[in-house]
């Protein structure tokens, strides 16, 4: 189970990168009025990377919840880890392509991390109700 642990983790941090793109990305940041700072950027780059750290926080929950359902009804630990692996993937992807403003690209990759959840949770339930 340690891979899909170290994604879990990956996920945790990933939205603290595409942060750290909005910051770099535009004037001067200012600590004082992080939002404030926000607003007043120009470059869509900024606002791009922000949306990519919101996105990347609000898939965190399904992420953690499919993996530890699946865990706990004993879906196979190599079916968890590749799930985990490509939802990691996909999320990296994602948050590249919303920065570049590829749009069609970063939707596809947000569908594909987000059907990785599903199947777990449709495995979890397969498992937990003996396959009927």
């Amino acid at each position: 189970m340690t891979i899909a642990y170290i994604c879990i983790l990956i996920a945790v941090l990933l939205p603290y990168c595409w942060t750290m793109v909005a910051k770099i990305s535009g004037e001067r940041f200012d600590n004082r009025a992080p939002r404030e700072w926000l607003g007043k950027q120009s470059n869509p780059r900024v606002h791009r990377a922000n949306a990519a750290q919101l996105n990347a926080f609000e898939a965190l929950p399904i992420l953690v919840a499919s993996i530890l359902l699946a865990q706990l009804a004993g879906v196979p630990t190599s079916l968890i880890d590749i799930l985990a692996s490509v939802f990691v993937l996909a999320r990296i992807m994602h948050g590249l392509f919303y920065v570049a403003d590829r749009d069609k690209a970063r939707s596809m990759v947000w569908f594909i991390g987000f059907a990785c959840c599903i199947a777990l949770i449709v495995m979890a339930i397969i498992e937990t109700t003996g396959g009927s």
